[in-house]
């Protein structure tokens, strides 16, 4: 059978797409960008992979003969303050698309809208609900809360608020009930709803079997750490202030942060447990979910995280449209030193950012984070999903992986803090000569500003950079 899966590049799709090849399906994987989207070699022989935007009408004709189902795993949240037009224009591209094929039912994944006063991003996910349930097609809608895994943006909000804060003085919006549930548990509902027809032309909401309050989660968190932790509820925080908290705190833009706690006022708890019976599932708790990801973040087993989706940077184009680095009107800082030992060379670019920092001054690079988030900027909180392995789309600290192969030696990166013009950092191995070139595109006066004002710092961090990775 052959399933249609949308947003194979997002936090969900990566991990479902293995499971629905494991079933043995032919899987029509839709992606923005196909320069993002690097499945594993097992997988490549049972998927097919076609380039869709569904905001735009460029998808006529692209969708294969012979789709017998579909996921809709689509969301903009966060990534403009219209997401929901977009997202109703994306639902209804969608629909229409699929009405033009033979497929027998579409799941959707969604959030749980049980109040009758529903946030932005709320009432937004059950707009998209409603479009979608007019094809002709059976049409199935999953509900839940948050989610607990790792790459999770709940997740790491939860694990950068606890570690970070022993004591905590927190918006009221803390007492407010969710009902969370794991990863896997999530993967195992989408996975078990395919073509089950008692689940036809319904919705269910999904959630582990704990109704917390989010004070008791970050505690519950602690709990787990065998951390100490103190947390006081203050009534006077606006939505405003509670969103800078998280936005300094953690690691999440703040786009996504004015989202969250426009949503986090609003009680999400499942209206009953009948999908269980249905699809003869019993998720896991908490407590259970955390150990779980701790594990799987310890042992880096991270398959996908949110912060490698576009949204969690300025970036929003396709990454083809910024591969060739341009050459007129910009300055560049080229430097170029012999190689000793080449796999030792290209085993420290492949590991750089993150955890391991930037191998020279990396006080001065944390110094330049700091002042991005001072300035709404991103900074270097988003590190690296992966400690070892890199690939297209992937963020590294403040930096978008535009090119990585390894084989060639060669990595390219654009700069996603806050900057008046656009930065690429590239580097090359080849003929046992490292090559690094960093290059900047000015906007306007500010820029070349910017560029002679930090001019010093940069001949003294690339220099020492370079003497780093070749040694």
């Amino acid at each position: 059978m052959k399933i249609l899966l949308t947003g194979a590049t997002g936090y969900i799709g990566k991990r479902i797409l293995p499971v629905l090849v494991n079933k043995g399906y032919k899987i029509v994987c839709c992606v923005r960008d196909k320069n993002r989207f690097n499945p594993p070699e097992s997988l490549r022989k049972s998927i097919e992979v076609i380039e869709i935007d569904f905001i735009e009408k460029s998808f006529q004709n692209k969708i294969p003969e012979g789709i017998d189902g579909a996921y809709y795993l689509i969301h903009s949240m966060s990534s403009s303050t219209d997401y929901d037009q977009l997202e109703l224009i994306s639902a209804n591209n969608f629909r229409e698309a699929v009405n033009q094929t033979d497929a027998k039912h579409v799941v959707y994944l969604s959030g749980i809208v049980n109040e009758q006063s529903l946030s932005k991003h709320l009432a937004s996910r059950k707009a998209v609900e409603n479009e979608l349930a007019k094809g002709r097609y059976h049409f199935t809608t999953l509900r839940a809360g948050i989610i607990i895994g790792s790459g999770s943006a709940s997740f790491e909000i939860i694990r950068d608020l606890v570690e970070k804060l022993p004591v905590m003085v927190a918006p009221k919006w803390l007492n407010t009930r969710c009902q969370p549930i794991g990863i896997h548990d999530v993967i195992d509902y989408l996975d078990k709803t395919l073509f089950n027809e008692a689940t036809y032309d319904k919705n269910f909401d999904i959630g582990g079997p704990d109704v917390l309050t989010y004070k008791e989660m970050l505690l519950g968190y602690a709990k787990v750490r065998k951390l100490k932790r103190y947390i006081f509820i203050v009534p006077v925080m606006t939505p405003k202030l509670s969103s800078y908290w998280l936005y300094f705190i953690t690691t999440i833009s703040y786009k996504l942060a004015t989202s969250l706690v426009s949503s986090m006022k609003i009680e999400v708890v499942c209206r009953n447990d009948k999908i269980n019976l249905i699809l003869n599932i019993s998720p896991i708790g908490y407590e259970e979910a955390l150990r779980k990801t701790l594990t799987e973040n310890e042992s880096a087993q991270i398959i996908s995280s949110w912060k490698d989706s576009l949204i969690s940077g300025r970036f929003d184009q396709n990454l083809t449209e910024f591969l060739s680095v341009p050459s007129h009107g910009c300055f560049t800082d080229e430097r170029s030193k012999p190689i000793t030992n080449l796999e030792n060379c290209i085993e420290k670019i492949w590991s750089i950012g993150g955890e391991k920092g930037w191998y020279y001054a990396d006080w001065l690079w944390k110094l330049r984070g700091f002042i991005d988030k001072v300035f709404g900027g991103i900074g270097l909180r988003r590190g690296r999903t992966n400690l070892n392995y890199i690939s297209a789309g992937d963020a590294i600290d403040f930096w978008r992986v535009l090119y990585a192969n390894r084989t060639e030696g060669r990595l390219l990166l654009f700069a996603e803090m806050k900057l008046p013009g656009e930065a690429w950092f590239e580097f090359k191995a080849a003929d046992n000569i490292l090559y690094q070139t960093a290059t900047f595109r000015p906007k306007g006066l500010w820029g070349r500003i910017y560029w002679y004002s930090v001019y010093p710092l940069h001949l003294l961090i690339f220099k020492g950079l370079i003497n780093q990775i070749v040694k």
